[in-house]
């Protein structure tokens, strides 16, 4: 019970911080790390879907992880690694 109250609030919290970048790096996180449909995809795959190269989506994957990581962003999913 109380496990699953944490799991749906990390979703909630996630969803939040995914919200926060632009929709194209949302979209790259989601599908290289397979949020939403459980289905991780390469750079080659992602690439193919936006028509850009393997680099140019590692470049907005890092852009988005690096926007992700900054205090502003992460303090909300700090609290769930410490767990």
């Amino acid at each position: 019970p109380e496990e699953a109250v944490i799991k749906m609030d990390l979703a909630r919290q996630t969803r939040q911080v995914l919200s926060t970048l632009t929709p194209r790096e949302e979209k790259v996180l989601r599908m290289r790390f397979g949020i939403g449909d459980r289905t991780n995809h390469t750079l080659e795959e992602v690439g193919k879907f936006f028509a850009l190269t393997r680099e140019r989506i590692r470049q907005i994957e890092a852009k988005a992880l690096r926007k992700i990581r900054h205090p502003s962003r992460s303090k909300f999913l700090k609290s769930y690694l410490e767990r």
